[in-house]
């Protein structure tokens, strides 16, 4: 496993990022902590989570994937191995998260800080991140940006920086992040930090897969030129892209089975895609969700792939997949798929 720098940070990540959204609902604590085990043993030294997984959001697993992973570094003693990451809940109506006010301001983001790390059983996170922009810009399911000009009743973003700053001064958290965010909020947090000294965004996690590659439009330049890398989620369109739920088939246990309301990636086109993409990994001798995710990890924008599973052996074989490389051919299979189908899951 190869490790690199967090944006200009001197925190150097894993490639490859476990992600731990199913934890709490989805998946027991137990079967959290043989993830989180099998991680470590694999070289996996980057942890993702948020105050309001388990995914799907509800009140009454809100905060339950962050105890896992807390009841986890107490019992392993292992938060010296770890670089862990966290988010704070933008605006989207979860009423049950500090009664429904959600905003970015002083009160809501050290109230949040300060429970994530309770629950997470810490003094500190590696790297904290803004989960969905306060302003409406940013939506599954949608291309294009839409401007309100009522959309006004949001946090200013120096504000916002400025009580992350100081959370970093009180040693509470390392790194600054954001999260489904667009080119201008990316570049506009960029330079409030060169203006004013405050921390500087050092990832951007947004959705990255063969069915959904719109960071590559505007974000993947700002990446690129400005060390603030991708942290690629949903690399596998919740599991879309491993070719299981071709043909109708719904099986049993699976994501896109129990919960419905993520079917933008099973959409008609998403479909069509996803099939070119599985029969172009059979021509090839190669397994669908390992093609999907190792032309992710070879994107040269792309700092880590948080990968999620449901059990030791999907694991496994998503971590196997970082050592994959795609030949010629399938790249140019991929390209031209692409051409045919682009976007079809925003």
């Amino acid at each position: 496993m190869d490790f690199v720098e967090l944006g200009r940070t001197d925190i150097k990540v894993s490639r490859v990022c476990l992600g731990t959204m199913t934890w709490g609902q989805q998946n027991t604590e137990a079967e959290g902590f043989e993830q989180m085990d099998r991680a470590l043993e694999r070289d996996i030294n980057f942890f993702d989570t948020a105050e309001m997984y388990s995914i799907p959001p509800q009140a009454e697993t809100h905060g339950a994937t962050e105890k896992i992973i807390g009841n986890w570094l107490k019992a392993r003693g292992a938060r010296d191995k770890i670089v862990l990451a966290s988010k704070v809940v933008g605006s989207g109506g979860f009423e049950y998260v500090r009664d429904g006010d959600t905003k970015f301001d002083r009160k809501n983001i050290e109230a949040a800080l300060d429970a994530s790390l309770k629950r997470l059983k810490t003094d500190y996170l590696d790297l904290y991140q803004l989960h969905w922009p306060e302003r409406k810009a940013n939506y599954f399911g949608r291309l294009g940006y839409e401007h309100d000009a009522s959309d006004t009743n949001w946090t200013p973003l120096e504000e916002t920086l400025d009580v992350l700053g100081d959370a970093v001064k009180a040693g509470k958290i390392r790194a600054v992040g954001l999260s489904n965010e667009t080119p201008w909020g990316v570049m506009k947090f960029l330079e409030i930090a060169e203006r004013t000294g405050l921390p500087r965004v050092a990832s951007v996690q947004n959705s990255y897969n063969l069915l959904n590659r719109t960071y590559e439009v505007g974000l993947a330049e700002v990446s690129m030129r400005e060390d603030c890398g991708l942290l690629a989620y949903s690399p596998l369109g919740f599991g879309a892209l491993t070719g299981k739920y071709l043909g109708g088939a719904e099986p049993e246990g699976a994501r896109l089975t129990l919960f419905k309301q993520y079917g933008r990636y099973t959409k008609p086109q998403g479909l069509l895609a996803t099939e070119a993409y599985v029969q172009l990994a059979k021509d090839h001798g190669l397994d669908p969700a390992q093609m999907a995710l190792a032309f992710i990890n070879a994107q040269p924008f792309v700092t880590s792939n948080i990968i999620g599973a449901t059990n030791l052996e999907q694991l496994d074989a998503n971590i196997d997949a970082y050592g994959l490389k795609l030949s010629a051919d399938v790249l140019d299979g991929i390209k031209q798929i692409h051409t045919e189908h682009p976007n079809p899951a925003p």
